[in-house]
């Protein structure tokens, strides 16, 4: 007993600098078997640490093997502990870049292990995990059937907790799939069963978070920003490096409010001054930099410039999106007001943009009603007719003439009835 607790302080201190000897330490530990709690205690950090280890060196496979070999000591501690573990060896595993196709392996196999031995506890929490890594890696089909699957069987368990994080993976993948409404469900759900237990910070942050995608969503960022500091907030408090990414979207809130001279405050003021500098919360620099100068070129070559920071974040790149054709169709307003007829193919050049994208877009103004004339396909030209008074005589005839015929259909169904 006292030989293993001295040879886990003694794998503590070689983990970094001698990760080879660490690795013996610990796999001498877990080889040993003993009925006693202290032991146990001991073994299961051993356990912990060896994961950590091959994480570091990304050791797929090993992970992979480790979590087979100790599934004989699962006996000998409670379900809840067993529970502990399996997950932590499924997060360190999540750390190694590229390791997706594997982790989805372990989760099945996992799942099949804990039906053999009747692990209902476990198996659903490593199914709601499984849940998320199909959301993750964009399967969203799966990611629905096997949430429609957990809720039938933990809904009858009553298993709060579980079903707080069963229905968030629901509201994130229905969101993905642009359901809004099943999203927004789901969501409400989820806070419904948060609010009867007690619920860890770092739940309630994604909560918040996906409460603050939604209201984005709908063109209501006030409140967005209001769900993402929160977010923010709770993240920081744990040290959670997920906080970066619920400031970068409170910046893009901030942004699509018209307000993007506060955003170099916030930078300075809620991240920079204490965490030095981030790629993500500079890029949102140069966004507000090129919408306060409503910049298109600016705002095309920070896009360019920070593809992985704004385009692969499904949140930033869809309300990109937007603002990109915002300052177009205000640039594009700006520049065709002086002309009463224009050769597209001029527009594009002064606006340095393909030929077609601007006919594309100028067409959906004109269609949105946004721009009033027409676009002469024959000569290749943009025609602008100037914009007429309202005629209040012809609105007001058109009303009244409404009136009538609504009055002379109420009149016939009568004369029918007395026929």
């Amino acid at each position: 007993m006292d030989e293993a607790i001295e040879a886990l302080k003694r794998a503590r201190v070689m983990h970094q600098l001698k990760p080879q000897e660490a690795e013996k330490e610990y796999k001498s530990i877990i080889a040993q078997d003993m009925e006693d709690e202290e032991f146990n205690k001991t073994k299961e950090q051993a356990i912990c640490r060896l994961g950590d280890l091959y994480a570091d060196q990304r050791r797929v496979a090993d992970i992979q093997k480790l979590m087979i070999d100790v599934r004989p000591f699962f006996n000998n501690i409670p379900k809840a502990k067993t529970a502990k573990i399996v997950r932590t060896l499924i997060d360190v595993m999540a750390k190694i870049p590229g390791s997706e196709g594997v982790q989805l392996q372990l989760c099945l196999d996992t799942i099949e292990w804990c039906k053999q031995e009747k692990r209902t506890f476990l198996r659903h929490r490593i199914q709601t995990r499984l849940a998320s890594m199909y959301f993750e890696t964009k399967d969203y089909t799966k990611a629905l059937q096997l949430v429609d699957e957990l809720l039938r069987e933990v809904k009858k368990l009553d298993d709060k907790p579980l079903l707080v994080e069963i229905h968030l993976v629901e509201s994130r993948t229905h969101h993905q799939l642009r359901n809004l409404p099943k999203s927004k469900a789901a969501l409400t759900s989820a806070r419904t069963a948060a609010n009867s237990i007690y619920c860890p910070p770092l739940l309630q942050a994604q909560i918040d978070t996906q409460a603050g995608t939604l209201h984005a969503e709908e063109k209501d960022y006030k409140t967005a920003y209001s769900y993402f500091f929160e977010a923010m907030e709770a993240f920081q408090s744990q040290e959670d490096p997920r906080f970066v990414k619920s400031l970068k979207h409170m910046l893009l809130c901030k942004i699509m409010t018209n307000a993007s001279d506060e955003v170099t405050g916030l930078i300075d003021s809620k991240y920079a001054l204490k965490n030095g500098s981030s790629k993500e919360l500079e890029a949102m620099r140069a966004i507000a930099v090129a919408y306060k100068e409503r910049s298109l070129a600016k705002l095309i070559d920070t896009q360019e410039l920070y593809t992985e920071e704004l385009r692969e974040d499904p949140v930033t790149k869809f309300h990109l999106d937007n603002l990109y054709n915002t300052l177009l169709e205000q640039n594009l307003s700006r520049l065709i007001e002086p002309f009463s007829q224009v050769q597209i193919a001029h527009v594009a050049d002064l606006i340095k943009l393909p030929v077609e994208t601007v006919e594309t877009t100028l067409s959906q103004m004109i269609l949105d009603k946004k721009f009033n004339g027409i676009l002469d396909q024959g000569s290749g030209a943009l025609i602008a007719y100037e914009d007429l008074p309202d005629n209040a005589t012809l609105e007001t005839g058109l009303e009244t003439i409404e009136n009538m015929s609504k009055v002379v259909d109420s009149l016939y169904v009568r004369a029918a009835r007395l026929s």
